[in-house]
């Protein structure tokens, strides 16, 4: 079955399905879709069809005139064109190094009946899964006398420049020496096999991305019950070679050709049994990063791949989990990979600190989220070893995050009774006019990374702001289709796949650290209290709007895009969900994204079985 859309005489839009005996049957819901191949079809939703074919296709001609409306959406980056480089995290995978860290752990805060969604406390060493190592990961700081301490050593994860964590993919293929070592050993990359590479592709320069591929972590990363020890236990018991790593000179080499990203396969970078240290000292002092743990390098060529690291923002930070991804259209790769070279990169996202407002505070008492918290598993202290690393505790929408339509869309099987009386109301007006709200499985480790990827359209509502009754607190601006409309006659039509941002410049303004108690925080606590105006909050006609021009992701720069009524938020949420459109929120510093033409990027960090998920949110102008 073809989803299809036509308007009629400037009319409505309206949706068919063009079945297989070649009659086409009108639906009620608008097309609620996920591309697959250029196709879209819809997993959330059950479609109402009529009884009735309003559109018989009696003459190629009147088929060819609708096909010819047809406007779906479509992202601007083929799925298949976007190569997902990170490994899933779940306790069930060997996602988590096995001495001296935290384990992972997903709790359900809450959930859905008698409440309207679902969301989740997180514990995450900032080693887990698919990662990144900031320099003061392994290089003490200067003072401290320890060896290796240096100035590289005050650089945590969120002074980093975003620059670094994009470029283009230069991949090392070294798969033929994955086990060309002995038990508990690496086979060294040493720098004759970069240069070798250099010989064959090119000479390696400032903006490149080395990537290490060995096909480690595709061979050996398995569920834990399925001989997932293999990854990391059996190397470290002897038991099986370890991963290939760069000896401590190879990122000197690297460094000294001005090398400021790297990233292997394997468990680390650092080579078993002795080499750890030296080799992360050696690319840290050059203030170089590198992904650890990394997948699926052989989907991308040795050059000319786009490579993208969006990892959490923790501040103080020694690294942390990440999303790394690349793109492989030869047109986009190219335009990105010149902005990254140009260093024309935005980071739009807030950072995770226990001092700032980062977490949903609720309404009233029982309805806050987790606290964000960070806790030092190591500060270069003698009985663990000469490195640092923090692990966090924090609610699954903690800071810059994307919100799914499984957030408020129960799972398939579940008993709606189990609502409470007012929030089963609320469904049941929302469906009257909109129809069912169905069911979503749909986690943050199965969602499209090309979905929150594309061209940003960036509508300035900063003029909302100020203009709510104080009567009538708690209360936020509405963002209305009026809005869009206005934007699009001024400023032309919103494409298919353009990712829409929404600025309001509330974070810009309200995003700033605690104050001490009793006073409240004036970015969300004194909101949702009524002590002040609310941030601005997206209608669900605009998001209907969004959703008929194929827009498929939206953001805005404020703590949520429902704003601070718990009825009305639910009301957004829901469209968003029926319309299978994602929402990127606390986005910030969106006055610096021209209106058209940079690309936005967002990925959450790959947590299995997750409705929410936080992350890291880029803009490259090209």
């Amino acid at each position: 079955m073809r989803i299809i859309r036509h308007q009629a005489n400037g009319g409505s839009i309206q949706h068919a399905a063009l079945l297989p005996d070649g009659s086409a049957r009108r639906i009620d819901t608008v097309t609620i879709a996920i591309e697959k191949n250029g196709a879209f079809t819809n997993p959330v939703v059950a479609e109402q069809q009529t009884s009735t074919p309003f559109l018989p296709m009696r003459t190629k001609l009147s088929l060819l005139s609708l096909l010819a409306s047809l406007t779906a959406a479509r992202a601007q980056v083929p799925a298949e064109h976007v190569q997902d480089l990170s490994l899933p995290v779940s306790p069930a995978w060997p996602c988590v190094w096995p001495v001296g860290m935290m384990q992972h752990i997903t709790i359900p805060r809450f959930t859905f009946g008698p409440g309207a969604f679902h969301r989740e406390t997180i514990v995450l060493d900032e080693h887990t899964g698919t990662q990144w190592d900031a320099p003061a990961h392994f290089v003490p700081p200067p003072g401290s006398g320890l060896p290796g301490a240096g100035p590289m050593g005050l650089v945590t994860g969120e002074k980093v420049p975003v620059w670094q964590f994009v470029g283009e993919a230069c991949v090392i293929d070294v798969t033929a020496h994955r086990d060309d070592a002995p038990g508990g050993s690496s086979f060294l990359i040493r720098p004759e096999l970069v240069k070798a590479w250099e010989q064959k592709h090119r000479p390696l320069r400032a903006g490149d991305v080395v990537l290490f591929r060995s096909d480690y972590s595709d061979t050996y990363y398995q569920p834990l019950n399925r001989g997932g020890a293999r990854f990391v236990v059996h190397p470290l018991t002897k038991r099986a070679p370890a991963w290939p790593a760069p000896a401590p000179e190879t990122m000197k080499y690297l460094g000294e050709k001005g090398i400021m990203s790297a990233g292997l396969d394997g468990a680390s970078m650092g080579p078993m049994p002795d080499l750890a240290v030296a080799t992360h000292q050696a690319g840290g002092a050059f203030g170089m990063i590198w992904i650890e743990c990394g997948s699926n390098f052989k989907a991308l060529p040795p050059t000319g791949a786009f490579y993208a690291l969006l990892p959490a923002k923790h501040a103080g930070g020694s690294g942390g989990e990440a999303r790394v991804l690349a793109i492989t259209e030869p047109k986009i790769a190219t335009q990105l990979i010149a902005a990254a070279r140009a260093r024309r990169v935005t980071d739009v996202s807030v950072t995770l600190s226990k001092d700032l407002p980062v977490t949903w505070q609720g309404h009233g008492p029982g309805e806050e989220a987790q606290r964000y918290l960070a806790e030092p598993l190591n500060q270069f202290e003698k009985p663990r070893g000469p490195y640092m690393a923090w692990t966090h505790t924090f609610d699954s929408q903690a800071g810059t995050h994307v919100v799914t339509p499984a957030f408020t869309l129960p799972p398939p099987g579940f008993d709606a009774e189990r609502f409470a009386p007012e929030i089963r109301e609320l469904r049941s007006e929302f469906e009257k006019k909109h129809g069912p709200l169905g069911h979503s499985t749909e986690t943050i480790d199965k969602l499209p990374l090309n979905r929150m990827i594309g061209t940003a359209r960036v509508i300035d509502v900063t003029a909302l702001r100020g203009t709510t009754d104080e009567k009538a607190w708690p209360a936020s601006p509405l963002i209305t289709a009026r809005q869009v409309l206005d934007h699009e006659k001024a400023h032309g039509p919103i494409a298919a796949g353009e990712i829409v941002l929404f600025r309001t410049g509330y974070t810009d303004a309200k995003f700033k650290p605690l104050p001490d108690a009793p006073a409240m925080d004036e970015c969300i606590a004194a909101p949702l209290a009524g002590k002040s105006e609310g941030w601005p909050a997206l209608s669900p006609e605009a998001i209907a709007l969004l959703a008929e021009r194929g827009v498929r992701c939206a953001g805005i720069d404020a703590p949520t895009a429902g704003g601070v009524r718990p009825e009305a938020s639910l009301m957004t949420y829901w469209t968003a969900a029926k319309h299978h459109l994602l929402l990127v929120e606390f986005l910030t510093g969106l006055g610096s994204v021209p209106e058209k033409g940079a690309w936005f990027l967002f990925a959450p960090i790959k947590i299995e079985g997750i409705r929410s998920g936080h992350g890291r949110a880029l803009v490259l102008q090209p």
